[in-house]
Parts: structure tokens; C-alpha cells; sequence
């Protein structure tokens, strides 16, 4: 049986309260701050202007979230063919053990794993993957086609 002494000692949770209030504040004047937060005398609250006095800059920066979004989605992906049943799925390697494979409607219907998986009654969306396109991508590691990542 251990001792009270052995044990680290509780922090005092009063003084932690009343130091985490001087630091940050009680949050009550939030709401007189968002009144005024430049974004047209608006009661919302938002981390990003809106940009709704200035269309023009509104567009640009809606396009550029666009591409972002649509750049991280895509990058570094690369189609692969499975050597068995030659439906194309889109891969990216992450790094040894990390795998990232995109599926379609097509090649998920196509794919003959799948296809026996659902002749026995069981549920695609719960198989982990198929091991036959596992090893195609392998094969694409192995020729040099499918590459790690370096910021990965």
C-alpha cells in the first residue's frame, strides 16, 4: 500500500480556474466583439471573412478553396489495374503499410472479390479490400510505377 506521500500532489483546481480566466478571459464580451468584426455588422461569427462586400475577391477565394480541396482529393493518386479482373481503381502510396485506394461505382461492381462476396450474402462495404488488387498493387510498387510519398 502506497503512502499520501508517494502520490503527486492534486493541482489546486480554484487557482487553475482563476489563471485560465486571467489569461483568456470569462468570453463574455464575445458577443460585443462579433457585432463589430468587420464583416458587415453581422451577429454571425466566422474564423474567414466573407468577402460579401467584394464579389470579385468572394469568387477568387471560392476558387482557390475549390482547387485546394480538389488538389488535396487527387494528388499523388495513380491509377492501377488489377491483373485479375482489370477493373482500374485510383491509388496513392503513403508508405510501406499505408495505402490509400479510391474506389468507383464501376470497378466495385466489376471487381470478382467483391462479386463472391456479395454471391454469399455478405456486405462489400465491410470487406476490408480485395486481396487479389493488394497484390497488383504491390506489383505497381515493385516496377516503380506506384512511389512512397516523401511528405506523406
Amino acid at each position: 500500500m502506497t503512502s499520501q506521500e508517494d502520490q503527486p500532489a492534486l493541482p489546486d483546481v480554484d487557482r487553475l480556474a482563476r489563471s485560465m480566466l486571467l489569461l483568456h478571459g470569462d468570453h463574455h464580451d464575445d458577443e460585443e466583439r462579433n457585432g463589430s468584426n468587420g464583416n458587415g455588422g453581422s451577429e454571425s461569427w466566422s474564423k474567414s471573412r466573407d468577402f460579401a462586400n467584394d464579389p470579385q475577391r468572394a469568387a477568387a477565394v471560392a476558387e482557390a478553396s475549390r482547387a485546394d480541396r480538389e488538389r488535396y482529393l487527387t494528388s499523388g493518386l495513380r491509377a492501377v489495374d488489377c491483373r485479375f479482373c482489370h477493373v482500374t481503381v485510383s491509388v496513392k502510396r503513403m508508405g510501406p503499410g499505408h495505402t490509400a485506394v479510391q474506389w468507383n461505382g464501376q470497378a466495385t461492381q466489376r471487381c470478382a472479390h467483391f462479386a463472391e462476396v456479395r454471391a454469399s450474402g455478405g456486405d462489400t462495404a465491410r470487406t476490408k479490400s480485395c486481396p487479389r488488387l493488394g497484390d497488383s498493387i504491390e506489383h505497381a510498387v515493385a516496377e516503380g510505377y506506384l512511389q512512397d510519398l516523401p511528405d506523406a
